[in-house]
C-alpha cells in the first residue's frame, strides 16, 4: 500500500500487485477515498487499485481545483494521475460524482477505458437550482450545516449511527468549504445523457434501492442509455451503498471486472496481494524483518503463508480487518501461541484498529469461551504490550 500527496497530483492510494490490471476508483462529494475502504482489499486481490481524493477533501488540496471548474476537469486531472503511474489503460469504478467522471472519460476517452462501474450515481443530478443554493450556503456558512443531513441521504436509518457512516459525515465537515461549493456547481452543470451512446467500454450499473439522492430511476437511464450495460440493485443500501451492503457491491464488481481483466491471478499474483495486506496488517517493520531474516530452507514457507494466509484468507471480502484482528486474538489466545497472539495485539495496537479497551474486551470474551487460565496468560501478554506501547499511543 502506497499513499501519496505528490504536488499538481491527486491524492492517491494504491493497493495490490504492481504488475495486475489498473483499476482506478473515484469518490462520491463529500468523502474521501475511505469511501472505497470496504471494497479495497478484495480488489486489490486482482488488481493494482488507485483510489483517488477530490480536490478539498480528504488530503488533496482544494488548491488543484481552479473556479469554475466542471467534472470534464476532474476526469483530466485523473488523466494526469494515470500517466503519472504508468497507467495507460485502466478500468474505473466511481460512486456518484465519482461516477460521473469515470463516465466521462468513458464518452471523451475510450481508448482509455477498459471496463466501467456507474455506482449510485446518474446521468445527470437533478435540478441545477438545488445544487447551487447548497453551494451558496456551504460558501456562506461552511460545510456543518450540510453534513447535518448528509447520514440522511448517504445511509437508511438503521445504519446512520454505524461508525462507518460517522466517520464519513466527518470527512464531509472537514473538507474545504470553497472546493465542495465549486465541486455543487460542477455537479448542477453536469449533463452527459446525450452522449451515453457513445460508451463502447463493458458497464456496470449499481443502484442502493432506497437510495434518495440518485434513486434507481437515475441508474435505469444510464443503463438503458448505455449499450449492453448490466444493472444491479442493492436492497436495503442508500446512496453510499457501498459502505452500507459492501458484500453485494463487492462481489458485483468482481464480477463485472473479471471479464476484462488482462491477466488471471497466479501465484505470483496472490503472492504480490497477500504482501500488500500482511503489510496493512503487521505493519512494514516486522514484515521487513520476517523478510530479511527468511532462509533458503524457510523460503518455501513464507511463500505459502504470504499466498494463503494472507492473499486468500486475510484479503476475503466478508469480514474487514479490524474483525479479523479478534477473531485471531481469540484463535491465539485459546491454542496458547503467545508469541503470535504477542505479535498480533502489538499490529492491532499500533495501527489504531484496535484500542486497549477493546482488546480488553476481546480477551474478556475469551475468558468466557476458551477458559480463564488461557484468558489470563493472554491479559499478561496485553498488559505488556499495551504498556511497551503507551507512548506512542499517546502521541496519537
Amino acid at each position: 500500500m502506497t499513499s501519496r500527496t505528490s504536488t499538481g497530483l491527486l491524492h492517491h492510494q494504491v493497493d495490490g500487485p504492481a504488475s495486475a490490471p489498473p483499476l482506478l476508483l473515484g469518490p462520491s462529494l463529500g468523502t474521501s477515498l475511505a469511501v472505497w475502504a470496504p471494497q479495497a482489499a478484495g480488489l486489490a486481490r486482482a488488481h493494482r487499485v488507485v483510489r483517488w481524493d477530490l480536490p478539498g477533501h480528504g488530503r488533496c488540496p482544494a488548491s488543484m481545483l481552479p473556479g469554475g471548474a466542471q467534472v470534464a476537469d476532474l476526469g483530466r486531472e485523473v488523466l494526469r494521475l494515470a500517466d503519472a503511474l504508468g497507467i495507460d489503460r485502466f478500468a474505473y469504478a466511481g460512486i456518484s460524482l465519482g461516477g460521473a467522471v469515470g463516465t466521462w472519460l468513458a464518452v471523451h476517452h475510450p481508448e482509455r477505458v477498459t471496463a466501467l462501474a456507474i455506482v449510485c450515481s446518474s446521468a445527470h443530478f437533478g435540478d441545477p437550482r438545488q445544487w447551487r443554493d447548497r453551494a451558496a450556503l456551504v460558501r456562506s456558512a461552511g460545510t456543518g450545516q450540510v453534513a447535518d443531513g448528509a447520514a440522511g441521504r448517504w445511509f437508511t436509518p438503521g445504519f446512520a449511527g454505524e461508525p462507518a457512516a460517522l466517520a464519513l459525515v466527518e470527512d464531509m465537515r472537514a473538507a474545504d468549504p470553497g472546493a465542495y461549493a465549486t465541486l455543487c456547481e460542477a455537479v448542477a452543470s453536469y449533463d452527459v445523457r446525450g452522449d451515453l451512446a457513445r460508451i463502447t467500454a463493458p458497464t456496470l450499473v449499481v443502484a442502493g434501492r432506497e437510495d434518495p439522492a440518485t434513486p434507481v430511476a437515475h441508474a435505469r437511464e444510464l443503463a438503458d442509455g448505455i449499450a449492453g450495460a448490466g444493472l444491479v440493485e442493492v436492497p436495503g443500501a442508500a446512496h453510499l451503498a457501498g459502505v452500507e451492503r459492501p458484500g453485494p457491491v463487492l462481489s458485483a464488481l468482481l464480477g463485472h471486472f473479471a471479464a476484462a481483466a488482462e491477466t488471471v491471478a497466479d501465484d505470483g499474483t496472490r503472492h504480490a496481494a497477500g504482501m500488500s495486506v500482511r503489510r496493512q496488517v503487521l505493519g512494514d517493520e516486522h514484515v521487513d524483518r520476517a523478510v530479511a531474516g527468511t532462509t533458503p530452507f524457510t523460503s518455501v514457507f513464507q511463500d505459502f503463508i504470504t499466498r494463503y494466509a494472507w492473499g486468500e484468507v486475510w484479503s476475503r471480502p466478508g469480514l474487514d480487518h479490524r474483525t479479523r484482528r479478534c477473531l485471531t486474538i481469540t484463535a491465539l489466545t485459546a491454542l496458547g501461541h503467545h508469541g503470535e497472539l504477542e505479535m498480533h495485539l502489538r499490529a492491532a495496537v499500533r495501527s489504531g484498529d484496535l484500542t486497549p479497551a477493546d482488546v480488553r474486551e476481546v480477551l474478556l470474551q475469551s475468558a468466557v469461551y476458551c477458559g480463564v487460565p488461557a484468558a489470563n496468560a493472554a491479559f499478561a501478554v496485553a498488559d505488556r504490550v499495551i504498556a511497551e506501547n503507551a507512548g506512542a499511543l499517546e502521541r496519537e
